[in-house]
């Protein structure tokens, strides 16, 4: 009983952190990869329309390149996502919105920055099932729960990581900060930090009173 209040305990802390970090990130624009799709060309009204990577087609966005991971490595990535951002009464988990494709849509694409995060994600998950084996003799999808989350938690912050673990936590670091991106940009996920967007308002009344002396612009 002790462990499961330390595990749900964790899970909020977790939770609470990726909340204040995804606060931050969503006040800024959010670009999906689908906004590097190649040219394609839309006709309405008689007149051309031409969509190119700057100015992408986004009620219909195309992702131009293939997939690279195998489906072992999204089912381990789903496990990892899953770990990060769990189900909690306010929202899915990360894995079950889709956060192991969104990784693969990340790496596959043909720009430099994917194609460092490919081989750091690509390598981590090699280390991960080496380190599975060595430690439980089994391939890390095959693990219990808390044999995972035992591995999980010797790289979940690199500078407390052991020097031999060090490139593990490098790889839990990307795969960490892929999900929340990938989670925080939905709308379960902004549901779950209040961000609700741009809303129509029948009438704006202005700042109140309160926020004007605040600011100092009315006394």
């Amino acid at each position: 009983m002790a462990h499961d209040k330390q595990t749900q305990i964790t899970n909020v802390k977790r939770r609470d952190a990726l909340k204040l970090l995804a606060t931050a990130a969503v006040a800024m624009p959010v670009m999906s990869m689908a906004s590097h799709a190649a040219a394609v060309t839309a006709k309405t009204k008689g007149a051309e329309l031409i969509y190119r990577p700057t100015d992408p087609d986004m009620l219909k966005p195309i992702v131009p390149w293939s997939m690279t991971l195998t489906q072992a490595e999204l089912d381990d990535l789903a496990v990892l996502a899953d770990i990060i951002i769990p189900a909690d009464a306010q929202s899915p988990s990360a894995a079950s919105l889709g956060a192991q494709h969104f990784i693969n849509e990340w790496v596959s694409a043909p720009y430099p920055q994917q194609k460092a995060d490919l081989v750091l994600v690509r390598g981590g998950l090699v280390w991960l099932n080496a380190e599975a084996k060595k430690r439980f003799d089994k391939a890390f999808a095959k693990l219990s729960t808390d044999q995972q989350k035992q591995i999980c938690d010797d790289i979940c912050f690199e500078p407390k990581a052991a020097a031999h673990l060090k490139h593990g936590a490098r790889f839990f670091a990307k795969v960490r900060d892929l999900t929340a991106t990938a989670f925080y940009t939905t709308e379960p996920g902004m549901a779950d930090i209040g961000y609700i967007g741009n809303k129509p308002m029948p009438s704006f009344d202005g700042p109140s009173d309160e926020v004007l002396r605040k600011l100092k612009l009315k006394s």
